[in-house]
């Protein structure tokens, strides 16, 4: 009986020997158009991972559930997108601090640095996204391509030419992705039909990981790939119905694990090591629905004692909810948003935003030729 065990053993470590060797023939500096369509051959929802994907599931409905608590959804979508477009970003090299992003989104100054200038076309690229989803439920290489135009201000499309390698910070080559506009397209459409297939019963959490990972692998573009995932992966769960607004952001979770989010990618193209993989992603799920759903009750919470603040020591000529809820869309406010709102015309708007500079909700701050007010207690949530 031993040594039967022993037996087996011993096969089980020549097959992972073997198996090691196939996946390690693949060339890092040679294309990998072999690259095998999704859904993976072997069994990719085993207990440990559908277990996970419960525990997700559940954080996920929560978020989406608070998220319905906030009257007005515009408080969400431009406070949180915007540190999603930094973080994201910032995976890249492309740095800007929080008072410079939420000064050029709210300013009329042409001096913007380009890096926040970046910054500002990922939040674009992705609001644009979820409008175009909302409007024709398609989930498209089309999507995909308009999306990455946004955010790199060009008009190329889907990578033509060869010599595209992806190395780690000594210059080492660690993968080369599929090479030639046809491979790259034709793997694309694959992409396409795994995403639409409602045949397969995957679990849509362990299917967007999946995705993800394909999407990264087969590295579509010149630059933007990256980002252009991330803002896949948000409106890939609008499109699910399990989010109603793209405000779950896995950005901030990569930074912190970084290299670990790209040892696991490496893993699974030359080692199929799916598991770890998708455990790793759906942990970013639950871990960021938690610190959102967190991040949405601190910002309910200060808009509702802001707004009993404002109502007890504003002048009644003064106070409104409409006021109130425009100071929490975004950090920095402006007359002209005020009269854009229709809530007071400009020499009113300014009179108001003075009032609530008296009272210590807003700090007024100077920004080329204009004044801002920065919301002081939003800004403290959002930067932490």
């Amino acid at each position: 009986m031993k040594k039967r065990v022993e037996n087996v053993i011993n096969i089980r470590h020549v097959l992972t020997y073997v198996l090691n060797v196939k996946f390690m023939k693949i060339d890092k500096s040679k294309p990998f158009n072999q690259l095998p369509p999704l859904p993976p051959e072997k069994e990719i929802e085993s207990k440990i991972i559908l277990k996970k994907a419960a525990s997700s599931h559940r954080y996920l409905a929560e978020l989406k559930g608070i998220a319905n608590t906030i009257p007005n959804q515009t408080i969400l979508i431009n406070s949180l997108i915007l540190q999603e477009a930094r973080s994201s970003s910032e995976i890249e090299n492309v740095v800007t601090t929080n008072d410079k992003l939420f000064e050029a989104f709210s300013s009329s100054a042409r001096s913007i640095d380009p890096q926040t200038k970046e910054v500002l076309r990922y939040r674009q690229a992705l609001w644009t996204g979820y409008k175009r989803l909302i409007k024709r439920q398609v989930f498209s290489t089309n999507l995909f391509v308009d999306i990455f135009r946004i955010i790199k201000q060009t008009d190329e499309k889907i990578r033509t030419n060869p010599g595209t390698r992806i190395t780690d910070g000594r210059g080492t080559i660690v993968y080369t992705p599929p090479e030639g506009e046809r491979v790259i397209r034709d793997k694309l459409e694959k992409l396409e039909k795994f995403i639409h297939n409602k045949r397969d019963k995957i679990d849509p959490l362990v299917k967007l990981s999946l995705i993800h990972y394909q999407f990264e692998a087969i590295h579509p573009f010149t630059d933007g790939n990256g980002r252009t995932g991330r803002i896949m992966n948000v409106l890939y769960l609008v499109y699910k119905k399990l989010l109603d607004l793209p405000i779950l952001y896995l950005s901030q979770y990569i930074i912190r694990h970084k290299a670990e989010y790209y040892r696991l990618l490496r893993d699974v193209t030359f080692k199929e090591e799916w598991e770890p993989w998708i455990i790793y992603f759906l942990e970013a799920i639950e871990k960021t629905s938690i610190n959102t759903k967190e991040k949405i009750a601190q910002i309910r919470n200060q808009f509702n004692k802001t707004l009993e603040d404002a109502r007890k020591r504003l002048p009644s000529n003064v106070y409104s909810k409409e006021l109130i809820e425009l100071l929490f869309e975004q950090p920095y406010c402006k007359i002209q948003f005020v009269v854009d709102k229709g809530i007071a015309k400009r020499e009113t708007a300014a009179e108001y935003l003075k009032e609530l500079e008296k009272i210590g909700i807003l700090k007024k701050k100077k920004v080329g030729k204009e004044n801002l007010f920065l919301n002081k207690k939003l800004y403290e949530i959002l930067k932490n």
